[in-house]
C-alpha cells in the first residue's frame, strides 16, 4: 500500500533539499510537508527553508527559490511557488487528484496504511469499581479507550484490550459489613449494584463516625485477604453481580475487551514482587513501609507496601506490568485514566524503568467529567448513572427521529434512535480534546445539530438518499463506472479532504486523540453539505451528475469508517 500524500511529498521535498544543497544533511532538519491553511497557499506547504536559511546565512526566500529550481519532477505536483518569508507552496494537479480519489472508491481502507503490522500494544481502559454502578464519570475512559482500541487495530496493531477492574482493596471490608447489617434482599434482586452501592455508602458513613465500625471493616478485609471462605464467597458474588451490570452497558456502547482482569488477579504475585524489588534495591524500608526513592526521576517517594503490611495500587500495577510482559511481550502499554492519576503513573513508569522493563509505557490522561455544581462522588450520592444517561439519550433521539421521519416503521425508528442517541453521547466526549475538563449537561451531550454525531449521521444518510434517488431516476446507469471530474472548487476541496483521511487516522493514534478524527469528519461533512446546497446533483449534465454522486459515495464511505473508529453507528436513513 502506498504512503499518504503528506509522506510522499515529504520524502520528495527531502530529495529536493539535498539536490539544492548537497552539503547539507536533510536529517539535521525537520523537513515536513503539511496541508496548507488557505487555498491561496496551495494544497500543501513546507516551511523548512526558514530553518535551513539560518545555517546557510541566506535569506529564506532565496533558499526556498533554489529548492524549487532544483526540484525533481513529481507525479501529481502541478506547480510550486514561494510565499511570505520562505514558505514553499505545493499545488496538486487536478487530474492526478481526481485519479487518486477514484482509487479510494475501491480501497476498503480508504488509503490508510498498516504501520502497526507485527507490533503488539496493550490498552488498559474503563476499569470501573466492583459494587458501584457505572456513572457518567466512567464514560470518558470507556469511550476514549475504545476509540484508541479501534484506531490501533485499524492501523494493523495486535491490540490486547484489558478492563482492569477495581475488585480488591479496603472498600470490600466496608461493603461486607454493610451487606451483613444493612442489606435489603429484595432490592439486591431487583437492582443488585445499586443496592451494593447503597450499603457501601451507609457503611462508609458509619465508619467515618465510628472508629470501632471502621476497625471491624478492616478485620473483614483481612479475613478476605487471608482467604476466609464466607468473605470470599461474598466477594465473588459482588464481582459477578457487578460484571453482569457492566456487560449490559458495554453491549449498549459496543465495547468489547480481550480480557477482564481485576486487581485480584495479581494479588498472589505481590509478596514475590516485593522480595524481588528488595533484592534489586529498588525499594527500602522507611518508617515501617517499603518505599521506592525516585529522586533521579524528580518524583516524590512511592510507597509500594504500607507499614501495616498491606499492598497498595502501585504494587498491583507493577505486578500487572510484569505479568503482561511475560504473557504478551507488547511493545507498548497504554493506560487511559483521569488526570488525578498522573503522579501514580509517573511513579509506576519510573519504577518499571529501574527494573529494566523495556517497553513503551504511555499514560493517556483526560480531564474530569463534572456536573455544573462540582465533581462526582459516589459517597456524596450526586452521580448520574450511565444507564440513565443512555436511556435518556435514546428517548430524546427517538422523539427527533419520529419528527423527521414519522412514516418510518416503529422498530426501525427505535434502532435509528439507539444509534443516534448513543452516538450523540460518545461524540460529545470524543469531539473534545481528551485533556479538557468536561462539564456535563444534557443539552450539550444530546445536541442533535451542529458539530455532533447526529449531524454526521444525517450527512451520511443524506448521501445514501441521493444515491437511491439516482438509481430510481436512472435505472439503466451506474455512477460507479464514471470518472470523477473536479469541475468546481468545492469538488476539489472535497477531493483533498478525502485524501487526508490517510493522514488523519495515524495522526490521531500518534497523539492519542480521537478528537482529531472527529474534527476531520465534521469538516468533511460541512464541506459536503455546502457542496450539496450549491450545485445541482441529479439535474446536472451526464457525466458530471455521475461524478458528483460518486464523489458523495466515497465521502459516505469515509464518514462511515471514521465514525466506526469512534464506535458510532451510521443508519442508512434518519
Amino acid at each position: 500500500m502506498k504512503e499518504s500524500v503528506d509522506i510522499l511529498l515529504t520524502d520528495w521535498m527531502r530529495l529536493n533539499f539535498k539536490a539544492a544543497f548537497p552539503d547539507i544533511d536533510p536529517d539535521a532538519f525537520k523537513i515536513g510537508v503539511m496541508p496548507a491553511t488557505q487555498p491561496e497557499f496551495g494544497d500543501y506547504q513546507c516551511n523548512a527553508a526558514m530553518a535551513l536559511a539560518k545555517q546557510l546565512k541566506m535569506p529564506p526566500r532565496s533558499v526556498a527559490t533554489k529548492i524549487i529550481e532544483h526540484a525533481a519532477k513529481m507525479d501529481g505536483v502541478a506547480k510550486m511557488d514561494v510565499a511570505g518569508p520562505g514558505f514553499i507552496n505545493i499545488f496538486l494537479a487536478d487530474g492526478w487528484l481526481a485519479g487518486e480519489v477514484t482509487e479510494l472508491a475501491e480501497d476498503p481502507r480508504i488509503g490508510v496504511s498498516s504501520p502497526g503490522a507485527g507490533h503488539a500494544v496493550i490498552i488498559d481502559y474503563s476499569s470501573p469499581n466492583v459494587a458501584k454502578p457505572m456513572h457518567i464519570g466512567h464514560i470518558r475512559s470507556t469511550v476514549i479507550g475504545n476509540a484508541l482500541d479501534r484506531l490501533f487495530r485499524f492501523l494493523g496493531y495486535k491490540v490486547i484490550s484489558d478492563n482492569h477492574l477495581g475488585d480488591w482493596g479496603t472498600q470490600f471490608g466496608i461493603i461486607i459489613m454493610g451487606y451483613r447489617h444493612f442489606l435489603d434482599q429484595n432490592a439486591l434482586q431487583n437492582s443488585p449494584v445499586e443496592e451494593l452501592e447503597r450499603i457501601y455508602v451507609k457503611s462508609y458513613e458509619k465508619a467515618s463516625q465510628d472508629e470501632s465500625w471502621m476497625n471491624q471493616c478492616r478485620q473483614e478485609l483481612v479475613k478476605l485477604q487471608d482467604g476466609d471462605r464466607e468473605n470470599t464467597a461474598l466477594w465473588e458474588q459482588f464481582v459477578k453481580l457487578s460484571m453482569t451490570e457492566f456487560d449490559k452497558i458495554y453491549r449498549r456502547l459496543g465495547v468489547k475487551f480481550d480480557f477482564v482482569r481485576g486487581e485480584s488477579f495479581y494479588h498472589g504475585h505481590l509478596s514475590q514482587l516485593v522480595e524481588s524489588l528488595k533484592q534489586k534495591k529498588i525499594i527500602r524500608e522507611s518508617e515501617g513501609a517499603l518505599v521506592a526513592l525516585l529522586d533521579d526521576s524528580k518524583l516524590p517517594p512511592a510507597i509500594v507496601q504500607k507499614s501495616d503490611g498491606a499492598f497498595n495500587y502501585l504494587a498491583t500495577d507493577i505486578a500487572t506490568v510484569v505479568s503482561r510482559m511475560d504473557e504478551f511481550k507488547p511493545e507498548k502499554m497504554i493506560y487511559v485514566t483521569d488526570e488525578r492519576q498522573q503522579l501514580h503513573f509517573n511513579q509506576l513508569f519510573a519504577i518499571c524503568r529501574q527494573m529494566g522493563i523495556n517497553v513503551e509505557l504511555q499514560h493517556v490522561w483526560f480531564g474530569l467529567m463534572r456536573l455544573p455544581q462540582g465533581t462526582f462522588s459516589t459517597r456524596q450520592g450526586n452521580v448520574i448513572k450511565l444507564t440513565k444517561l443512555l436511556d435518556e439519550a435514546e428517548t430524546r433521539a427517538l422523539a427527533v427521529v419520529r419528527e423527521i421521519n414519522p412514516e418510518m416503521p416503529e422498530a426501525e425508528q427505535k434502532e435509528v434512535a439507539r444509534a443516534v442517541g448513543i452516538g450523540a453521547v460518545k461524540y460529545a466526549d470524543l469531539s473534545q480534546n481528551p485533556q479538557s475538563v468536561v462539564t456535563f449537561s444534557w443539552d450539550k451531550a444530546l445536541a442533535l445539530n451542529g458539530n455532533s454525531s447526529p449531524y454526521l449521521q444525517y450527512t451520511y444518510a443524506r448521501i445514501r438518499s441521493v444515491e437511491n434517488k439516482y438509481f430510481a431516476a436512472f435505472p439503466q446507469k451506474d455512477f460507479h463506472s464514471f470518472d470523477i471530474l473536479l469541475k468546481e472548487p468545492q469538488e476539489r476541496l472535497l477531493a483533498l479532504y478525502l485524501l487526508r483521511f490517510a493522514e488523519i487516522v495515524p495522526l490521531a493514534a500518534q497523539l492519542y486523540k480521537p478528537s482529531v478524527i472527529a474534527d476531520y469528519l465534521y469538516q468533511l461533512a460541512a464541506a459536503y453539505n455546502l457542496f450539496y446546497q450549491n450545485v445541482p446533483f441529479l439535474k446536472a449534465p451526464d457525466g458530471i451528475r455521475e461524478s458528483r454522486v460518486r464523489l458523495g459515495s466515497i465521502i459516505a464511505k469515509t464518514l462511515k469508517h471514521g465514525l466506526q473508529l469512534l464506535g458510532i453507528d451510521t443508519p442508512e436513513r434518519i
